[in-house]
């Protein structure tokens, strides 16, 4: 009877938590703290219906470029290449940008990484086409070898897409 009174409290506390599973945010090439923050403007998880505007709200200790790369399903694309930012908050898309970001199908979870470097980038990072996780995450840390790790980060966000 006792075991049986411990079991039922236990499910009783557990059914009153919820769980949040968050993807993957061990990143070659992040820890340098440059960025602090970065976030989907409803916050990070948040939910999206398609053709809805999302706007990403990143904060860097210090100027530098920008780079933002999302991956929907197995989709990946480039959002947006090289932007100069100041230090502080930049919000995504910038209104001299003259565009709006729409989420689309297909529903479900999207990542999006922001990459900081502290330098003019050297190169482009564009993403189109399909990618898993290992050559996304190879893709990524390709872009940043070329940067000392003091110069780069990287920081990830997610939101779902209904």
């Amino acid at each position: 009877m006792r075991t049986a009174l411990l079991l039922g409290t236990l499910a009783l506390g557990l059914s009153a938590c919820s769980v949040t599973i968050r993807p993957n945010l061990g990143l070659q090439g992040s820890g340098s703290n440059l960025i602090t923050s970065f976030r989907p403007d409803r916050g990070e998880g948040s939910t999206y219906a398609v053709g809805e505007s999302v706007r990403f709200v990143v904060n860097t200790r210090t100027a530098g470029y920008v780079t933002l790369i999302a991956l929907q399903g197995s989709e990946a694309s480039t959002i947006v290449r090289n932007v100069y930012v100041p230090a502080g908050t930049t919000v995504f898309p910038r209104a001299q940008d003259g565009v709006t970001y729409n989420v689309s199908t297909p529903r479900g979870l999207q990542r999006v990484r922001a990459i900081f470097t502290r330098v003019r980038p050297t190169s482009d990072l564009v993403l189109r086409g399909t990618y898993d996780e290992g050559r996304w995450n190879a893709t990524s840390s390709a872009y940043l070898q070329p940067y000392a790790v003091e110069d780069r980060d990287v920081q990830e966000t997610y939101l779902y897409i209904r």
